[in-house]
């Protein structure tokens, strides 16, 4: 059997306009990670090489998965937070935007020492959904709110038809909005490294760490995503080189 061929590809992200619920195991690696990033008086630091060998770490051993890793990484505070900042406007997971807050808080406060949770136990995360920012406006709280204040008013028939009249014109305006907020979302794309492909993990551990990208870089924020859904988010990824893709 031919082996399967599996590098590092410099890729465009987009997101989708439809993307289905995926649960997958989620582990994001970045400067303020303890015990892996490099901290100093001038702040913290990450190598894509240290964050690689360290989501690799946690992935040996798995078993056979479907695995994709998504980085992006800056030779300087300024062009690390541009391309963090594409990144998490694109896929505006919460773990992307508490990163970049603490990037920030650390620029500014550089010489305040910043308490980081302790390391995760060996092995992967368990599985959890995906929530985005953009996938919970669906949660209206206004809805909610004039749901309950349709329901604690007289039953009249006039109180009822006003009711539901002032229900479905903020229900328009909420739907309207997230529309809105989506559109603005298609619009965007950001740059990253990716890795993705469906093996044996100690395989694909061993694959990634070769020839990681960028190894001048010391800011680096790389997430690895494992399930059996993660191929909705592959699909977000386009070329943005000349390299073919890998076979799968």
């Amino acid at each position: 059997m031919t082996e399967q061929r599996y590098y590092w590809r410099k890729q465009t992200m987009k997101m989708a306009a439809t993307m289905p619920p995926i649960t997958c195991s989620i582990l994001p690696v970045h400067p303020f990670v303890y015990g892996v990033g490099q901290n100093n008086e001038s702040g913290s630091y990450l190598s894509p090489a240290n964050a690689i060998n360290h989501i690799a770490s946690k992935l040996t051993g798995a078993g056979t998965v479907s695995a994709l890793v998504l980085m992006v990484t800056g030779k300087t505070f300024a062009e690390f937070m541009l391309a963090l900042s594409a990144f998490s406007a694109v896929f505006p997971l919460p773990v992307f935007s508490q990163v970049e807050r603490m990037a920030r808080t650390a620029e500014t406060l550089a010489t305040t020492k910043m308490q980081i949770p302790g390391k995760i136990a060996g092995g992967l995360p368990l599985p959890q959904a995906l929530s985005t920012a953009t996938s919970r406006m669906a949660s209206n709280s206004q809805l909610i709110e004039a749901a309950k204040a349709a329901a604690s008013k007289p039953s009249g028939l006039d109180s009822m038809k006003s009711a539901l009249s002032d229900f479905s014109k903020q229900k328009d305006n909420a739907l309207k909005q997230m529309n809105d907020a989506l559109n603005g979302l298609l619009g965007k794309s950001a740059t990253v490294w990716a890795f993705s492909g469906t093996d044996d993990a100690t395989i694909l551990a061993d694959k990634m760490r070769k020839d990681i990208p960028d190894p001048d870089a010391v800011y680096t924020l790389a997430t690895l995503f494992v399930g059996d859904e993660i191929t909705a988010l592959t699909r977000m990824l386009n070329d943005t080189d000349n390299y073919p893709r890998p076979e799968r």
